[in-house]
């Protein structure tokens, strides 16, 4: 199809990337790199090849994040900057315990505890605003996610320094556990979450979202009070590994858009049975609005999960030997693939939408929900570790 005059106008008058950056934007990137080198070189030592790459491409993507999405770089500024007083303020992790600053506020489990009230408050609030229509209570709800999304984020970071001050100096990224993880779920499926919001100029869909993690938050409460998961404890031979400091963030941005997209999902059924001109339509979000965020954290999700399952594979031949075993973990991993591929199949080929594909990413959240804790829960196998 040939291009039409005005449209190659059009595409010649759309200011470039660098055109586009500000002040702010470049502001930005000398303080993270300044911040990358400096961690390089205060843990030149303490790093491998590996591990430098790492920090590296963290770099590169705080850089990309904050230019593309202005809230991020004020959101990763104060987390990095908070979680460095936290840091400084431990000379042991006895710490914990005595300081005021930490044992109430940003102690990991001060942390992780604060972000576990707010997900649940802010759900209530998206909750609120959806009932009234109020933006200033849907401004408060939004206000409260990013807080929950902060405090998590500083609980593992500050939790990371601790496991390096734990008898043995046993440090490790702390994604080594269900309790762990599922900090980190309720971050990203956040932050994933609120950048749709901000792309969609809606908070509508919050209180759906928010209903997933809150869940997820109750899962970890139980788990920190009934199992005492919040101990911090030597890592499984297997997962002592650079690998897991890729694997499993990548899994789980896959997981936290797949959970989004079937909550999305809910909305789609339940906006779907109201008429157009009833007032809740005006207050639930627009057909339109979730099939697109649906459809694109699917997309997103999909090709989280397919990278973090060749990376796993990689990890699997370091470790034992083979890149596929067939052990109940992967075996449902490839299900999981499997059912999102046939979704963006469907979708992408057919324009298939609406009702079924709700049900489909609502079922589908059901399916990664048993190849992630289901199959520790009931199947053995070389995945073992992470047991209930």
């Amino acid at each position: 199809m040939a291009i039409s005059r005005e449209d190659m106008l059009r595409d010649m008058r759309q200011p470039s990337l660098l055109q586009r950056l500000t002040g702010a934007d470049w502001i930005w990137l000398a303080i993270v790199l300044a911040a990358t080198a400096t961690t390089c070189v205060v843990l030149w030592d303490a790093m491998n090849t590996y591990e430098v790459v790492i920090t590296a491409a963290t770099g590169v993507t705080m850089i990309g994040l904050g230019w593309h999405w202005q809230a991020a770089k004020l959101y990763m500024g104060i987390v990095c900057g908070l979680s460095l007083i936290a840091i400084s303020r431990y000379p042991e992790l006895g710490a914990a315990q005595t300081d005021f600053f930490l044992k109430y506020l940003l102690s990991s489990q001060s942390a992780i505890m604060w972000m576990s009230a707010l997900f649940p408050a802010a759900t209530l609030v998206y909750g609120a605003a959806l009932f009234t229509g109020n933006s200033f209570t849907g401004r408060v709800a939004s206000s409260l996610t990013w807080m929950g999304a902060g405090a998590g984020l500083i609980g593992l970071l500050v939790r990371w320094h601790e496991t390096h001050l734990y008898a043995g100096d046993i440090g490790y990224i702390p994604v080594s556990n269900l309790y762990e993880v599922f900090v980190l779920f309720a971050v990203i499926t956040a932050l994933i979450y609120l950048y749709y919001e901000a792309a969609q100029r809606t908070r509508s869909m919050g209180f759906f979202v928010l209903l997933v993690i809150s869940a997820s938050v109750g899962f970890l409460l139980w788990y920190h009070f009934d199992r005492q998961a919040y101990q911090i404890e030597p890592l499984v031979p297997a997962l002592n590994s650079y690998w897991m400091k890729i694997h499993v963030p990548t899994n789980f941005i896959g997981y936290g858009c797949f959970a989004i997209a079937a909550m999305l999902g809910v909305a789609y059924l339940i906006r779907a049975r109201v008429a157009d001109d009833s007032p809740w339509a005006t207050r639930l979000p627009t057909l339109k609005q979730i099939d697109e965020v649906s459809y694109r954290t699917i997309a997103l999700g999909f090709a989280f999960f397919t990278v973090a399952t060749i990376l796993g594979a990689l990890w699997a031949a370091e470790a034992w030997g083979a890149y596929w075993s067939w052990d109940p973990k992967e075996s449902w991993a490839l299900i999981v693939w499997l059912n999102y591929a046939g979704w963006l199949h469907l979708r992408y080929t057919k324009g298939l939408r609406g009702k079924p594909m709700a049900w489909w990413a609502i079922i589908g959240l059901f399916v990664t929900t048993f190849a992630f804790l289901g199959v520790n829960m009931f199947l053995s196998g070389l995945h073992s570790y992470g047991e209930l």
